[in-house]
């Protein structure tokens, strides 16, 4: 029987299991690798409504990483929501002392899918400088935000700007679910300059509540699994329709 890569989620619990923590670790299932999680958040929330979070404190989630990691080896990991940029540069600088080989791919959800602000401030005050936020980029594999989150990234670009800032420091994959034309065209910029556009293939899909969770997380699987930037995103995008086009309801359902 082949051993299966562990691959690790640091991302917030949702107690309707369509995002966070438990859509990931059904996802790396499917697809056939190991997951691992570390709780960042516990939320009040269902598959509409998003009531309130409930952060993890910095030393639980530094706890959790250090028994992880000394029992298992990682070496691909995707992280979630946190409470701000200066919690995600320090957890990032927690794993990749446990491993400088990392990959590490972080889904910037900045607001849930029923409009719910993890940031009571704007993007400007929670990130204290543009630098720690470009820091953080130098340390990533790949970023994954969609249309409407690129747009508060770099609160002084357009997103034609931001495109270019993030992706001279790292991989960027933006998320077409939310653009006003070409709906479901998603579009990787390498930091080596290529430039691919990922068309949407089915059209009986719906919209589903945790979707860019379960993206992030099977273009990580297939990371794991050795396929190539590019082909884990492709193959992840697959997949995430696979999700979407399960049934007409918001939560949907994971085929193993």
């Amino acid at each position: 029987m082949k051993t299966r890569p562990f691959v690790l989620s640091i991302a917030g619990f949702d107690p309707s299991n369509g995002a966070g923590l438990t859509a990931d670790v059904k996802t790396f299932e499917a697809l056939k690798v190991y997951g691992l999680s570390v709780c960042t958040s516990n939320t009040i929330q269902n598959d509409i409504d998003f009531v309130f979070s409930h952060w993890v404190d910095f030393d639980v989630i530094k706890a959790q990483l250090e028994v992880l990691f000394k029992r298992f080896k990682v070496e691909f990991v995707k992280i979630g929501i946190v409470q701000n940029w200066e919690m995600l540069n320090s957890i990032i600088d927690m794993v990749l002392d446990q491993n400088r080989d990392i990959k590490i791919v972080v889904d910037p959800v900045l607001k849930s899918s029923s409009g719910f602000s993890f940031h009571n401030a704007s993007i400007a005050s929670w990130m204290k400088t543009e630098k720690q936020f470009e820091e953080i980029l130098n340390k990533i594999y790949l970023l994954t935000p969609n249309y409407r989150e690129i747009e508060h990234l770099f609160p002084d670009k357009n997103v034609d700007e931001t495109i270019q800032a993030i992706r001279s420091k790292t991989n960027l994959l933006l998320k077409g679910g939310h653009r006003k034309n070409e709906v479901g065209k998603d579009e990787l910029y390498t930091k080596d300059g290529k430039y691919y556009a990922l068309q949407p293939k089915r059209k009986d899909i719906s919209e589903k509540h945790g979707s860019g969770c379960v993206l992030s997380s099977a273009i990580l699987a297939h990371l794991a699994l050795g396929f190539s930037l590019h082909k884990a995103c492709f193959k992840g995008k697959r997949y995430v329709e696979k999700v979407l086009s399960s049934n007409k309801n918001l939560l949907g359902y994971h085929r193993i």
